[in-house]
């Protein structure tokens, strides 16, 4: 079984009650939640002329090939009612990134793991570092609180709480 790590993100309408229907989803249709980070809340980082994000990452044991994952993840993203947009960075009911597939590096058009921006995020590596420390992310080849640690980001990721 792979440790699949996803990022989920909220920053419209009840960002709490988005991220416990996704994760509920995400139960019922590829595996129960093993663990979970605490609930930060971070200013929208690439476009910051809209509301802050509700973050959360979960961890789940799974047998699914990583492209079927990300189906999976878009239409539990589409049944929450995201609809896309061709801004990057817009706000959106509800954000499920795939972050690591344990430790395999997959590049395919439509889907790159580990996430290509993980290393640059305050809003994933502190969470990422609250609940795997020592992981060593398989491309920088440094753990996650090492890179949590030498991230430059200066947007503010503060703990709220559990879900």
């Amino acid at each position: 079984m792979a440790k699949l790590v996803l990022l989920l993100g909220s920053n419209m309408g009840d960002r709490h009650g988005n991220l416990k229907q996704a994760i509920q989803a995400l139960n019922i249709s590829i595996s129960p939640v093993i663990l979970q980070s605490s609930l930060y809340e971070t200013a929208a980082w690439g476009n910051t002329d809209q509301a802050s994000f509700f973050n959360i990452c979960i961890v789940i044991e799974t047998l699914m090939k990583a492209e079927q994952l990300l189906e999976y993840a878009l239409e539990i993203e589409k049944k929450l009612g995201r609809t896309r947009t061709v801004m990057q960075y817009s706000p959106r009911i509800i954000d499920i990134d795939i972050l690591f597939y344990g430790d395999t590096i997959v590049n395919l058009p439509d889907l790159v793991i580990p996430h290509p921006h993980i290393a640059a995020r305050r809003f994933t590596l502190t969470p990422l570092a609250e609940i795997l420390p020592g992981f060593v992310h398989p491309v920088y080849k440094k753990t996650l609180l090492e890179l949590c640690n030498d991230c430059s980001d200066t947007l503010a990721c503060t703990s709220i709480g559990t879900l």
